[in-house]
């Protein structure tokens, strides 16, 4: 069975969708939180959990723009909730709530590893957002895509790789939580957690290309051989 071409995407609608993720994401709430605590006097909890509002407007611009809700932001919803809810109970303490901030990260970990035992792991979601733009042509050609066993295979394997690298991130920013003061964390926490999701994004460009080739080598020998045993 061949492998159905991959529809055209839009460049400059993916190129604007990671400007905002990364402004709304990483600068946005880095520069609230200095405006707020050291402009304005707030106490580093308020500018803290104030600051956490701006992924919010992210997934709202999103779900806006391409006017529905897919998996990819109902996962983002999910946890923006759990972050709010973890975030005003216990402690009321920057420091508390920079281990909290983390622990959600580490629970986004988790659900990675869990639906590793769903019918398709999280991964496949995420992977036909950012793969896709969103029209229902290049929506139907990536579900179309799960029908091949190396996809599948692909797609596991790019889950378990995500859900292990983050609980080592979430345990890893616990620690310096403790060690460094909570102004730096504020700066080096989000660094961390794009930081990560950048090398995770080089790897799985890097490990999708290279399962692509080998499907596409196998395919052409399949073909070979099919072609030889006619003749």
């Amino acid at each position: 069975m061949s492998t159905p071409a991959k529809p055209a995407r839009s460049g400059g609608s993916s190129a604007i969708g990671w400007v905002l993720t990364i402004g709304l994401n990483v600068v946005a709430p880095i520069l609230t939180y200095n405006t707020l605590t050291e402009d304005h006097g707030w106490s580093e909890f308020s500018a803290l959990l104030l600051s956490s509002a701006w992924p919010v407007l992210d997934t709202a611009i999103m779900a806006a723009w391409r006017r529905k809700i897919d998996e990819f932001a109902m996962v983002t919803l999910v946890f923006l909730v759990i972050t709010a809810v973890v975030s005003l109970v216990g402690a009321h303490t920057a420091r508390a709530l920079l281990i909290k901030d983390s622990s959600v990260t580490g629970l986004f970990g988790l659900l990675c590893l869990g639906t590793l035992l769903a019918p398709r792991p999280l991964m496949f979601y995420f992977g036909r957002k950012f793969a896709t733009d969103g029209t229902p042509a290049s929506t139907a050609w990536w579900n179309g895509m799960w029908q091949f066993e190396g996809f599948r295979s692909t797609m596991r394997t790019m889950t378990l790789v995500w859900g292990v690298a983050y609980v080592a991130e979430a345990l890893v920013r616990i620690a310096l939580s403790y060690a460094l003061p909570t102004k730096t964390m504020v700066t080096l926490s989000p660094i961390m957690i794009y930081g990560v999701l950048g090398a995770l994004g080089v790897w799985t460009a890097w490990f999708g290309r290279r399962r692509a080739a080998e499907g596409a080598r196998r395919a052409a020998e399949a073909e070979a051989a099919a072609g030889a045993a006619t003749a």
